[in-house]
């Protein structure tokens, strides 16, 4: 009767080597998920802050550049993907671009906001076409809503400033 379980052993023991592996990759993963859970990362939403906005001092009102700084706390990525001036006629996300040694304007669908990172508009980057704007003076504060995929509507105020400045 001693010598019964040996060969039973024998079967099982490649299906139980053969188990192995993939628990052992459960394991790991399941490791690594609760530690990202841990660090507070897990399943956090984009946190964002609009900060240092600055609209350039329209010439003659035809069309003028806001920039904003959009820092993003959370979790996930977010996206800008529309701008609001109710004071002027139109607003447009944009880049500055260089082609054949000349600078252009390109229109854009979106500009991105990386989990944990920032987008930062510039006039050498991108940057909010403004069409129409207000009748403004250097120091004046101008209303902006800005448009979010995760984060939804952003109100943000710009201060009117000298080009160059």
């Amino acid at each position: 009767m001693g010598a019964a379980p040996a060969p039973l052993w024998r079967a099982v023991a490649p299906a139980v080597r053969a188990a192995l592996v993939p628990v052992a990759a459960f394991v790991v993963a399941l490791g690594g998920l609760g530690a990202w859970a841990a660090s507070g990362a897990a399943g956090s939403p984009a946190e964002l802050e609009v900060t240092g906005g600055r609209m350039l001092l329209p010439f003659d009102g035809g069309e003028t550049a806001a920039f904003f700084q959009v820092r993003n706390t959370g979790g996930a990525d977010d996206e800008l993907l529309r701008v609001e001036v109710p004071s002027a006629r139109e607003a447009m996300l944009s880049r500055n671009v260089e082609r054949d040694g000349a600078g252009t304007m390109e229109m854009l669908g979106s500009m991105p906001v990386p989990a944990g990172g920032e987008l930062a508009m510039s006039h050498r980057g991108m940057d909010i076409m403004v069409q129409g704007p207000p009748k403004a003076r250097v120091g004046d504060r101008v209303p902006f809503v800005l448009h979010f995929r995760e984060s939804g509507a952003v109100e943000a105020v710009a201060e009117v400033v000298r080009p160059g400045s």
